[in-house]
């Protein structure tokens, strides 16, 4: 198998994020900030450091400010323009003509759906997956898709990032059944999504990062409903393993699971810390106010 290079990625971002409501009723889950940028334009952005060129969002009823957000605002930046202000914020926020695809996802199916519906975009050419509500955050310049794009053109076929959690967390996951592992690579045998407590092969979860070969486009095709009467991309995956290399990559960096109020929470604190214009501040808010005492950046 040739090892076409990666350069489509799929953003799924039809979910009505009703763990945010009221929130969500009018703002998609999606365009959430943490600190000033939303989770679409983390997500973008780890896609863009990785080499990829064309980002295909696959939405939903009510999610068209996505596609507003990456197009020209007019009336800011020429607001902006006439008033001497930077314009530099806006940066990377409006996508070439092209390199933006954006498909409705009709019905609420699942993510092996919402994948299949992007197939004629994809065509015959491997691809990625990037879920912008799990933020993962890696060192400068090397971001969670890099280091999947990097493995992928040492191994080829498909990969998927993998994550340790506790077991006690692992129903509300994916999960890996792990073979032989070299470092960062973990040979997939299986995969199972969503086990029941104490079911679980290993505690290495899937958390929204993949890179697939075309074919599962085709498997997806008949898939059944699956856990949740949903169609699992899962299960999809899992029909490739043996025909074609499947590998997990640990990733180097952290994760914040923005699907949650928590995570989302300690994504904005995390990220704020470290910012050169507040972090002090917000330093010393959580020393005085939350009666914290030291409160430092972590690794």
């Amino acid at each position: 198998m040739s090892n076409k290079p990666i350069r489509k990625a799929v953003f799924p971002v039809a979910g009505l994020g009703t763990r945010f409501l009221p929130a969500t009723k009018s703002v998609p889950k999606e365009l959430l900030p943490v600190v000033d940028r939303p989770l679409i334009q983390y997500a973008v952005d780890e896609a863009r450091e990785a080499g990829i060129e064309q980002m295909i969002f696959v939405t939903g009823r009510g999610k068209g400010a996505i596609e507003d957000y990456f197009d020209i605002a007019f009336e800011c930046e020429i607001t902006q323009r006439e008033r001497g202000k930077d314009l530099s914020a806006l940066e990377g926020t409006r996508l070439a003509p092209g390199h933006a695809v954006f498909l409705r996802q009709q019905e609420p199916l699942g993510l092996g759906h919402a994948i299949w519906c992007a197939r004629d975009i994809v065509g015959d050419e491997p691809f990625a997956i990037i879920l912008p509500d799990e933020f993962m955050k890696g060192a400068p310049g090397n971001g969670c898709m890099k280091q999947m794009v990097e493995a992928y053109e040492k191994v080829g076929g498909n990969l998927v990032c993998a994550l340790e959690i506790p077991m006690d967390q692992t129903p509300s996951y994916g999960v890996i059944d792990p073979g032989a592992r070299d470092g960062a690579l973990t040979e997939v045998k299986g995969l199972v999504e969503k086990p029941k407590l104490g079911t679980a092969p290993s505690n290495l979860i899937l958390p929204g990062r993949y890179i697939l070969q075309p074919d599962v486009m085709t498997i997806l095709e008949t898939q059944e409903k699956g856990a949740g009467g949903e169609i699992q991309l899962t299960d999809a995956m899992a029909s490739l393993i043996g025909k074609q290399p499947f590998h997990g990559v640990t990733f180097d960096g952290r994760r914040f699971d923005c699907g949650s109020k928590a995570g989302y929470v300690e994504a904005n604190l995390a990220l704020a810390l470290e910012r050169e214009d507040i972090g002090a501040h917000i330093r010393d808010f959580a020393k005085a106010e939350l009666g914290l005492g030291a409160v430092s950046v972590a690794a």
